[in-house]
């Protein structure tokens, strides 16, 4: 199998931390060209024209970091980080598409929508362009701070995002925050568990993946 990945991007960190915590070693190829642009090569082969893409050994691919993650957690179900049974898999879920939703989503909007790179860029994977939107900016920022508070809230009750034991659902929140530090945009200092965990996280092999 192949993993093709633009290195400086967060979502294709969140399958590289993934695989880092599984321990599995997979053939990455990088598919960054000029300009912060995805080489025309990659995207004659993946039209969708984002990353990260799974290549299988028969040609079949699969896009999008999640759809990835969950086909390599049943070939490789240890250890288990998309929940050990049915409740922790729903918690993983929900918090995991919580983390993007608000995080990701969010520190997207502030980025694409002020970098001088991304003018005409405002949306991924499209080839028509999208004007940046200075409002998104205000708003991106406002959903990040709420998304900072929610999950230093979720940490009074457990070590990790989705409980007390890493998942996927912290691969996407730590790539999330650390994709908002691109727009100087930082955990707020009165959110202690949220720092905490960030900490901790950072420390882990995965995280440096």
């Amino acid at each position: 199998m192949k993993l093709y990945d633009w290195h400086a991007a967060p979502n294709p960190k969140r399958v590289r931390m993934f695989l880092a915590e599984k321990e599995l070693d997979l053939t990455i190829i990088e598919v960054s060209g000029e300009g912060l642009r995805l080489r025309p090569d990659y995207v004659e082969k993946f039209p969708q024209a984002m990353v990260p893409m799974l290549e299988l050994t028969d040609g079949r691919q699969i896009g999008e970091s999640m759809a990835i993650c969950r086909y390599l957690e049943e070939l490789h179900p240890a250890p288990p980080l998309l929940g050990r049974n049915a409740y922790e898999r729903a918690q993983v879920d929900m918090w995991e598409r919580r983390a993007f939703d608000e995080g990701m989503m969010a520190a997207g909007e502030v980025f694409r929508n002020t970098a001088d790179a991304f003018a005409g860029r405002g949306l991924p994977g499209y080839a028509t362009p999208v004007p940046q939107i200075p409002a998104l900016v205000e708003r991106g920022r406002t959903r990040l701070d709420l998304f900072f508070r929610k999950f230093d809230r979720q940490l009074d009750k457990h070590r990790f995002i989705a409980g007390d034991h890493f998942t996927v659902a912290d691969c996407t929140t730590f790539c999330s925050i650390e994709f908002a530090g691109w727009s100087d945009i930082h955990i707020p200092a009165d959110c202690t568990r949220l720092l905490r965990w960030q900490r901790e996280v950072a420390a882990r092999p995965s995280a440096r993946a």
